[in-house]
């Protein structure tokens, strides 16, 4: 039986993803730091949707753990054919309003998220490409950031963790492909996660900011996830497919010409 194997999917994106998948009858297997969070989504999924769903406490650093995991997975006699790598570090540190500072931050704050984004990723990846590679067939996706192209303030390590996903993406695509094992990036933009809405007034990106006039939910990139994952997709690889309401294409927000007009007839 085939499955799909998705990080950090005890809540918001992750679980929207998740829920995606469960709803077109695929078992799903979800992980968090948290082990009673990933018990509980699986749970409310497989009652939910009516699919076998099992969630799994994962820590960032022990490949042992990883190993374990899939060899479980490998025991309920089901294959992941999907794994989708949607956890992360945001490298914000306390406030995701201000971000880290390049002069003050610890240093090892700055290389967890690397551990998180790229090296603990590859674990999970390696696991989940053993099942793949014997079954001639798979597909890996990453979900980046579309940050890894347009830079915002205070988050030089997630902008270049997200960066090296790309990269790993594409050397992926070219080592795995010769198995059947596809590999490809969805890079959301702002997304309506339970931390954007408590925010409140310290949002610094909504929909005044993109030219289509809205940030993404959690369908929207459930959507593109799915794409990539499922035989839709089965002639692409080492690609990347942005998802952030075009707020990446434009050279500036139309809403700064606004405010500049204004502000030039203010002082006339």
């Amino acid at each position: 039986m085939s499955a799909v194997f998705i990080t950090g999917a005890q809540s918001n994106t992750g679980f929207g993803i998740a829920e995606l998948f469960a709803k077109n009858g695929w078992d799903v297997f979800i992980t968090s730091r948290n082990g009673a969070e990933a018990e509980r989504a699986a749970k409310k999924l497989s009652e939910t949707y009516g699919v076998f769903s099992k969630g799994y406490e994962c820590n960032i650093g022990s490949e042992q753990q990883v190993i374990d995991i899939f060899n479980d997975i490998d025991s309920t006699g089901r294959f992941v054919e999907a794994i989708v790598l949607n956890a992360a570090n945001l490298g914000y540190g306390s406030d995701p309003a201000k971000g880290l500072d390049f002069f003050t931050q610890d240093v090892d704050e700055f290389r967890k998220v690397f551990e998180t984004n790229l090296v603990w990723n590859f674990t999970m990846i390696r696991q989940a490409a053993i099942r793949m590679k014997e079954h001639h067939k798979g597909s890996v996706v990453f979900l980046s950031s579309n940050t890894a192209y347009r830079a915002i303030p205070n988050r030089a390590a997630y902008s270049a963790s997200k960066g090296g996903i790309n990269a790993l993406s594409k050397a992926l695509a070219l080592d795995l492909g010769r198995y059947g094992i596809r590999c490809n990036v969805v890079l959301p933009g702002t997304i309506k996660t339970d931390r954007w809405y408590a925010m409140g007034s310290k949002q610094i990106v909504n929909g005044t900011l993109t030219p289509i006039g809205d940030i993404s939910d959690y369908e929207d990139v459930a959507n593109a996830v799915w794409y990539f994952a499922t035989d839709m997709s089965k002639n692409t690889t080492g690609t990347e497919l942005i998802v952030d309401g075009g707020m990446s294409i434009q050279l500036y927000p139309e809403i700064l010409t606004e405010l500049k007009r204004k502000q030039m007839e203010n002082e006339v």
